[in-house]
């Protein structure tokens, strides 16, 4: 039985200092059950109560090597000590964006950021100022970051959507200005029809489409056959600049993210999380001639863009991709524990629909089909979540959220799947 008695007195010890006791509304649980860290290392984590779990959440995916990682930390300590932040552009910096200009097939020029909600912000400025336009289109149960320009029809009940032929934007906070809502439209994810229907309508208005590739923050649903090669024509025919938020996948499905995976080119990308194995660093790339009308007229920055410890965990960890088969191990095992997963659910007869890649997956019980959010929020979740935390109770941590994938690392060994797998088999057996 784990020891859950620290992790409950640090709670009550951090909800006088932080709302809800945390620093991001994704790291708070509830009441008596958030957990708090103690230490990381490879793909183990431990809480401030000394429980040990297999990590599959690895910081909601930036940890794509492990958890202090030696060959990213050791170049990045000796980095820091030649300075952590300057007003001036380092070497190093050039020697990245070179990096993942050739790593990804539709970049062409990049600049740096502190997160993926600034990538993306600033690829929707990028993209209005480029086009002349304003209304900016995404897809139902896509997170593109917490600025209020896409933080639309996100985590809402589905049922205040509306009808999936005019579906209503719905803000995912208060305080959200009601005028942005104009300047969107939202669609079902995979919806062919519709979307080629939007675009014949508003298609001349339309500044940018943005979309994941999967939805990372809801079940990780995969696109259907077609479809981002449907929004990469129309976008093309109607003048529309298409972004593509690789924040979750960039770096971690492929070398060149799903840029690779799916052999498409949009005209803009937007990076974090793996880029940096958990360093603070984000990137805007994109066409030459979009990107080019930064810092003419078109304002994009911040102090932390260039922190020596991003840049450096990002060079380190694109290097040591390039140098060692860190998807090839990934791929490999992470089929290993989706294929068991599989097993171990149809054995009990459950109907589920598994969805994403080896590297970042997940599955929806109680469907036999799942193609945008509307259907997934049809999906067993309460069941879902009594097996994760049955998982937890056993030391395994999925993510206590039913939207939220399953991460590996280049670090999680075969043992690590062959237990996780095992104590599966034997929470499922339990339902």
């Amino acid at each position: 039985m784990r020891n859950f008695e620290k992790n409950r007195e640090v709670q009550q010890r951090a909800k006088k200092f932080f709302p809800l006791g945390v620093n991001s509304n994704f790291r708070y649980w509830g009441e008596g059950i958030t957990p708090y860290l103690k230490k990381a290392k490879g793909s183990r984590i431990w809480d401030v109560g000394d429980n040990e779990y297999i990590d599959y959440r690895l910081a909601f995916g930036p940890v794509i090597l492990g958890h202090s990682f030696d060959p990213i930390d050791d170049f990045v300590s000796q980095e820091i000590r030649k300075g952590i932040l300057a007003a001036m552009t380092t070497e190093l910096e050039l020697e990245v964006g070179e990096m993942i200009i050739d790593m990804c097939p539709g970049v062409e020029m990049v600049r740096f950021a502190s997160s993926g909600t600034e990538a993306t912000m600033h690829a929707v400025r990028i993209a209005r100022a480029y086009t002349g336009r304003e209304l900016l289109l995404k897809f139902e149960g896509n997170y593109h970051g917490f600025h209020d320009h896409a933080l639309f029809s996100t985590y809402a009940p589905t049922a205040a959507y509306g009808s999936e032929r005019n579906p209503i934007p719905v803000p995912a906070s208060s305080g959200i200005p009601k005028v942005l809502a104009e300047k969107i439209i939202t669609l079902p994810f995979n919806d062919f029809e519709g979307f080629e229907r939007v675009m014949r309508s508003y298609g001349d208005q339309i500044a940018a489409v943005i979309t994941e590739p999967a939805q990372g923050n809801c079940g990780a649903i995969l696109p259907l056959p077609g479809f981002l090669d449907l929004i990469r024509r129309k976008t093309t025919e109607y003048g529309a600049v298409f972004i593509l938020d690789e924040v979750k996948t960039g770096f971690r499905i492929a070398k060149g993210g799903a840029q690779e995976y799916y052999g498409i080119k949009p005209d803009m990308a937007t990076y974090a999380k793996a880029l940096g194995n958990g360093y603070p660093i984000a990137a805007i790339g994109g066409k030459k001639e979009i990107m080019e009308i930064v810092g003419h007229g078109v304002s994009q920055g911040g102090t932390y863009t260039n922190n020596k410890p991003g840049v450096a965990g990002a060079y380190g960890t694109l290097k040591f991709m390039r140098e060692n088969p860190v998807f090839e191990t990934i791929n490999k095992r992470g089929t290993t524990l989706m294929n068991g997963v599989k097993e171990i659910l149809n054995q009990k007869g459950l109907p589920f629909v598994m969805s994403g890649y080896p590297g970042m997956f997940t599955f929806a019980l109680g469907l036999d089909e799942c193609k945008n959010q509307r259907q997934w929020a049809e999906s067993d979740r309460d069941g879902y979540l009594v097996l994760m935390e049955k998982m937890m109770e056993r030391g395994v941590m999925p993510d206590f959220d039913a939207r939220e994938p399953w991460f590996l690392s280049y670090s999680h060994s075969d043992e690590d799947i062959n237990t996780t797998l095992s104590i599966f088999a034997d929470v499922v057996k339990e339902m």
